[in-house]
């Protein structure tokens, strides 16, 4: 008899406090449903390990049974870190049938999991499933996206009415509807996997730091045949930012850079990733010269063209080591010891 486990996977990078408030909301989601919430500390190296398991044994809930926590020694990124839940078991030895995916500065609302989870269970061609996000302040946040195409980048460099309504068909967020809705990819900060997606396409592209990997396993995952999905009935509040600091960003990071490449070259091709390079620098000139003429504002972090620019032929010249990409994968038995 199928008993539909889930496996909640929050993983924390120097931010204890704030991923124990998130573990203590998914827990009383949880509370209902069979399976188990997993902490994976990414490597924080600042006594964040120590701090969660303290906290959590003053919860009581590492006598619970609900709850553990494991310590990865480095910081592979959000999708390395990720793929340790992905390979870990439940406490009773069995694979969970269900991983949901939930950020440390996420706090699943009333339902959140158990709606994903009973969506997933109706819809047999669902593979992912992702919630509505709101800020803390009930501001929506756009989680359902397009696939990144040329044409997308030439939209998202130019910023242009006319051109916008020209390739309506291509711009990446989507409007935020009241339905449930098929999408191309859905953001990571809640969302819900079969283990039967992750065993035939693997787990996360470990060569992505940040950025882009949610995109890159949806693609994979349409590729096989798995549609992703929007559930707007089940919601999170959502902090945003807390351990990237992305809302700080002075100029865009070589990490940011390193993922959209290697998502369209992975995706696509490296030609294709030229392509969208060259398409991102013609749409920008585009609303560069707007700027020149009129009073709009910069849409970009500081010296973004030059830096995508300098970027892309630093890569071609120097290519990075081999990628990594993700492969099926069955349970690691090894990582079992590593219980808190």
């Amino acid at each position: 008899m199928a008993r539909n486990t889930i496996l909640t996977i929050i993983l924390n990078f120097r931010t204890p406090a704030m991923t124990l408030k998130a573990a203590e909301a998914a827990l009383e989601e949880m509370e209902d449903l069979p399976g188990e919430v997993l902490i994976i500390d990414n490597g924080s190296g600042d006594g964040s390990f120590e701090a969660l398991q303290a906290g959590a044994a003053a919860r009581g809930w590492l006598d619970s049974g609900r709850l553990r926590i494991e310590a990865s020694p480095v910081n592979g990124g959000f999708g390395a870190g990720m793929n340790i839940g992905f390979r870990a078991l439940l406490s009773d030895g069995t694979r969970p049938d269900f991983f949901y995916l939930l950020n440390s500065d996420a706090f699943p609302e009333q339902d959140c999991i158990s709606t994903l989870r009973d969506f997933l269970l109706k819809t047999p061609e669902a593979g992912l499933a992702g919630s509505y996000v709101h800020g803390e302040d009930g501001t929506p946040h756009c989680t359902l996206f397009r696939f990144p195409t040329i044409a997308s980048e030439f939209e998202g460099g130019a910023r242009t009415g006319f051109i916008s309504r020209l390739l309506k068909h291509a711009i990446v967020p989507l409007d935020i509807p009241t339905a449930v809705q098929q999408v191309d990819w859905t953001a990571g900060a809640s969302m819900m996997i079969r283990r039967n997606v992750i065993e035939a396409v693997g787990g996360f592209d470990e060569t992505f730091f940040l950025y882009f990997e949610e995109t890159e396993l949806c693609h994979r995952a349409a590729r096989a045949g798995w549609r992703t999905y929007y559930v707007p009935h089940s919601t999170i509040t959502h902090v945003g930012s807390a351990s990237t600091g992305m809302k700080t960003w002075a100029r865009t990071p070589e990490f940011w850079l390193d993922s959209r490449l290697h998502y369209f070259t992975q995706s696509h091709s490296a030609l294709y990733a030229v392509a969208a390079t060259c398409a991102r620098l013609l749409g920008g000139s585009i609303y560069g010269l707007r700027r020149l003429i009129s009073d709009k504002p910069r849409a970009d972090a500081p010296h973004f063209y030059g830096d995508l620019t300098r970027h892309h032929v630093k890569r071609a010249l120097r290519p990075r080591p081999a990628p990594r990409p993700a492969r099926p994968f069955a349970p690691d038995p090894v990582l079992e010891d590593n219980k808190s």
